[in-house]
This record gives C-alpha cells, structure tokens and sequence, in this order.
C-alpha cells in the first residue's frame, strides 16, 4: 500500500487569500457546510485572476470547467479560511490550478480546478494572450 503524500501547507501556494468564515456558513452538523468550501475556493481563484489586475481581456471572463475538491478536515465558526493557489497547467485557454484550504494553519481541504478564458459574445473558450499566459506562468507551481 502506498503511503499517502503528506497535505500542503499555505507557503507552498504562491498566491494567498483569506475570507471569513461565517455563522451562516455552518450547518445542522455545527461545522462549515461542504458547499461553502467551494466559496472559498472561488475567492482563491479570484484573487489569483482579478487581483491586483484583471487577467481577462475585455469581453471576457473566466468559467469553471472542472472541480475536484478533497474534503480533509471540519472547518468551524468562528474564524478565518486562508486560500492558497497555484497554476499546474496552462492550455491553449485553460488554466488548471491546485488549491488548498486552511484553518489556523490545518489544511482542511484540497482542490484541482481548472478555468477556460470565455469569450462573453461568442459564449465559447478563447486562447490564451500571451501577456495572460506570462502573468500565470508567475505563479506556476511545481
């Protein structure tokens, strides 16, 4: 049997966030509702392509094609969730990243996600500009 890889810790992540966690974010269960846990990875992914430059040309936005989120540990309220993001992969216009969630410094989630730039008038994937595909090759992981 293989040994598991050990979980990331926030400084393997170039890119950081933080959002709050809420009372409403809780559920019947008292910890933070699963569906919650993609919030805050989206807020990861934002600050990754809106901050502090929009990456997207004008007409354009990114869309979420794919999400594969391990759940690693109860997250509660109160407190705060820090998001780190990285790229893995750049195609000709996806972008696919890991992330990962903590509390207090415990990774209670891990993610790959991947986005295409979206054309908003043609409603379809559009390549990547070169000066996008720079900014994100920045904070490329390994």
């Amino acid at each position: 049997m293989a040994e598991k890889a050990p979980l990331p810790v926030l400084a393997d992540f170039p890119v950081k966030a933080r959002d709050t966690i809420r009372y409403g974010d809780t559920d019947m269960l008292g910890h933070v509702n699963n569906a919650v846990f993609s919030t805050f990875l989206e807020t990861g992914r934002t600050h990754l392509l809106l901050t502090p430059r929009r990456l997207a040309p004008q007409g354009m936005g990114f869309a979420l094609v794919r999400l594969v989120l391990d759940y690693r540990a109860e997250m509660h309220w109160p407190g705060e969730a820090e998001i780190g993001t990285g790229v893995t992969s750049l195609g000709r216009s996806s972008v696919g990243m890991r992330q990962a969630i903590f509390q207090d410094g415990q990774c209670m989630a891990t993610a790959e996600t991947v986005v295409v730039l979206f054309d908003l008038t043609e409603r379809r994937a559009a390549p990547l500009p070169d000066d996008m595909r720079a900014a994100l090759e920045a904070v490329r992981m390994a």
